[in-house]
């Protein structure tokens, strides 16, 4: 996978971990506010890997 795609992926995990934990404070819903979160981590780690491996280049 391409540091491109990664940062794609991350930003999109992030967003949608966002607009989870959005409704969940709206709807008072500890579940998801919980799965939110989680998300919105991975997608932070998925920005995270795409940037190291950008950085890196080819030697990976």
């Amino acid at each position: 996978m391409g540091e491109l795609t990664k940062k794609i992926k991350g930003n999109a995990n992030e967003a949608s971990g966002n607009s989870k934990q959005a409704v969940a404070e709206m709807t008072d819903n500890e579940r998801l506010d919980r799965e939110g979160k989680r998300q919105e981590r991975k997608g932070e780690a998925q920005q995270f890997a795409g940037e190291v491996e950008g950085k890196l280049g080819n030697d990976i």
